[in-house]
């Protein structure tokens, strides 16, 4: 008994063009990882791609055992060192990453040589986990053609130069081909609850650009030159007044005179009571992922999906963080009077510390010493920032121990971190319930599409005070500050009433792009990224098989696939049929009655290997078949064919009989 076989020797990696063919593919894949790593683990990896390649133009060779052995565990300990585990999106990535580089360090074989390239489709995958933006599938979708364009080079290691231009169109032709199916698996595979793309654990462990539930002086202001789309809305109707666009976010009570924070007991869900006043606003807002329960809505919301709840101090809240983009619709009110202000809100809404900022504290007095009612207080307050000059700016001076007295009486220049700060520390200081909000102003409206785009660009703070029989209204002091005493250009929207100055031809051009890719993403998030459960029984009802149930639609999936190749095959044959010539045709006519005789002709065997192989094992065969198969061989590659002959050939083959294999 034989215990033991001798295994088949590896097959040697392709000619050089392959193999530098395979690493460019690799360069495309590993380069954007690379962008979310620690910089010297990027450094690593890139320098193994470039180790490699030098290593092909000079013909070094391979390190040893112990050379590979010590940079893999230096690449594990590095990953380890830099986040502290193995395990989640980014440092799972990152030592798949670092694994996939540092087998160039062995890559001997075509076995090697298919591994990385299955490892580098692994890697696509995993690209997604940290964009899912049209671009991003754009890049990867290339880098998945540059690795099928490598696939097929590593495929024909016998081949005496590298086609290039051959692979690269038979790669492109192979992906096309999937594309059908991929449209039906994605229109018609059972949607998951939760998100495809994303891992709850550690999806947000790294910094993202968005508000926090505080407020600090600096805060909102880092955030203004920052483009990235925090939501976009879709009006039933006509688009509110820019001074009606308050997209109310946490609401803010608790304060030790330098920063603003929530309170713990607004956490309880309520029922809506309002007064409102003149038509609704209906909408829907499609949320950016930020990783905390917030739910954006313009202020106030009356009417919100199940999932979500609206807290005591009117903020509406998610069950769950915000870990992938959302659409909900809204219905808000902005014109409405709110109910009586309970007592824990009123002993919060007008709690001050003692030991600070003790000059605005003193003016707040002075305004209730004189005998003013609550909304004179607040016109006097905004008369303040309005009369005097007080300036908006995005660089005002640090603030020191006393911040809101260094603003109101020493500075005067602030964001609207300061002036709302300023605000409830005056409203409170002359006993009227304040609150901050934070939130966004604003957006702007989308010409491609008509979608209202808010950025992060748009965030800003604003209070809100408790009138006697109004209830809780908005005020918005940074508003009151006069556009000249405005500083930079730049944030005169604020301040005007949205309309935007003229712009030259290069401006206008690159705003028009900004708008065409804006309205590009969206469709994207909205049909692509936000194809959810709801969505897919909304396609499923229009295309009447809402009633069927998981099993069904898995079977009706299968059966679509199944008969969707099996139309792409019959026109596949009936498209090399139609480009067969005549001679081709005869050719397989004569392989079908062999094949049923049981000798068929081997792939790639010529006329005269078949009539060899016929005599020597199908004697009984050769006698008719031969003949045949001379004519054939000397009117295919003789110098010319006659139409008479090949119509007798036709003729000879036509009339063929073979006895049947049993």
């Amino acid at each position: 008994m034989v215990w033991w076989r001798r295994s088949k020797p590896p097959e040697p990696l392709p000619g050089r063009g392959a193999r530098l063919t395979l690493l460019g593919a690799l360069l495309l894949v590993v380069a954007p990882q690379t962008l979310d790593m620690p910089l010297p683990l990027g450094l690593y990896a890139m320098a193994l791609i470039l180790w490699r390649y030098q290593g092909e133009r000079r013909g070094w060779a391979l390190p040893g055992r112990a050379v590979r052995l010590g940079a893999t565990l230096a690449g594990i300990a590095a990953v380890v060192g830099s986040y502290h585990s193995l395990f989640g999106r980014e440092a799972g990535t990152a030592l798949l990453t670092l694994m996939l580089c540092l087998k160039l360090l062995e890559l001997r074989s075509l076995r090697d040589a298919m591994l990385v390239i299955f490892l580098g489709y692994f890697l696509v995958v995993a690209g997604f986990l940290y964009s899912q933006s049209p671009l991003a599938g754009g890049y990867l979708l290339f880098a998945a053609l540059a690795l099928t364009t490598a696939l097929g080079a590593l495929s024909h290691p016998n081949a005496a130069r590298l086609r290039l231009g051959l692979y690269l169109r038979q790669a492109g032709l192979m992906l096309l081909q999937a594309l059908p199916i991929m449209v039906l698996l994605f229109i018609l595979f059972p949607r998951l609850g939760g998100p495809l793309w994303g891992l709850p654990n550690d999806a947000f462990k790294q910094g993202r650009t968005g508000l926090t539930d505080s407020l600090r002086l600096g805060q909102i202001s880092d955030l203004v030159d920052s483009e990235a789309v925090a939501f976009r809305v879709d009006f039933d109707g006509p688009v509110p007044a820019r001074n009606q666009l308050y997209w109310r976010g946490p609401v803010l009570w608790v304060t030790n005179g330098r920063e603003w924070h929530p309170d713990e007991h607004t956490e309880g869900s309520i029922d809506i009571l309002l007064d409102t006043e003149g038509p609704p606003v209906d909408y829907q807002v499609t949320l950016e992922p930020h990783g905390k329960r917030w739910i954006f809505a313009l202020d106030l919301p009356t009417e919100w999906p199940v999932p979500y709840a609206m807290s005591e101090d009117r903020q509406l809240l998610a069950r769950f963080p915000i870990q992938r983009a959302v659409q909900y619709r809204i219905r808000s009110y902005t014109h409405y009077r709110d109910t009586d202000l309970p007592d824990w809100q009123r002993r919060y809404a007008t709690n001050l510390p003692r030991t600070l900022n003790r000059q605005a504290t003193a003016l707040g007095h002075r305004w209730v010493a004189e005998g003013l009612d609550p909304q004179q207080r607040v016109a006097r307050a905004l008369a303040l920032f309005r009369e005097q000059p007080y300036y908006y700016t995005r660089r005002p001076p640090i603030a020191g121990a006393n911040p809101v007295d260094e603003f109101l009486f020493d500075s005067r220049r602030g964001f609207c971190e300061h002036y709302a700060s300023a605000f409830a520390w005056l409203m409170r200081a002359a006993e009227v319930p304040t609150r901050i909000v934070i939130g966004y102003q604003g957006g702007e409206l989308n010409p491609v599409n008509g979608a209202l785009t808010v950025r992060q660009s748009d965030a800003h703070a604003w209070a809100e005070v408790y009138l006697q029989g109004r209830g809780w209204v908005r005020v918005d002091p940074t508003s009151v500050i006069p556009p000249e005493r405005v500083e930079e250009g730049a944030d005169q929207a604020r301040f005007d009433d949205g309309e935007r100055p003229e712009m030259g031809w290069a401006s206008a051009l690159l705003r028009g792009l900004r708008n065409q890719w804006d309205a590009l993403d969206y469709r994207w998030q909205l049909w692509v990224i936000g194809y959810n459960q709801e969505r897919q029984r909304a396609l499923l009802r229009a295309l009447g098989l809402d009633g069927l149930e998981l099993r069904d639609l898995g079977l009706f999936l299968v059966g679509s696939v199944a008969l969707l190749l099996a139309t792409v095959a019959a026109w596949l044959g009936w498209r090399d049929r139609r480009r067969a010539g005549p001679l081709e045709r005869i050719r397989r006519r004569l392989d079908q009655k062999l094949a049923r005789a049981g000798a068929p002709r081997h792939p790639a065997e010529g006329p005269q290997a078949l009539a060899t192989r016929l005599a020597l094992e199908h004697p009984r065969l050769a006698p008719a078949v031969g003949p045949l198969l001379a004519q054939y061989a000397r009117l295919h590659y003789g110098p010319g064919a006659s139409p008479e002959a090949v119509k007798a050939l036709a003729r000879a083959v036509a009339t063929l009989h073979l006895p049947r294999a049993h």
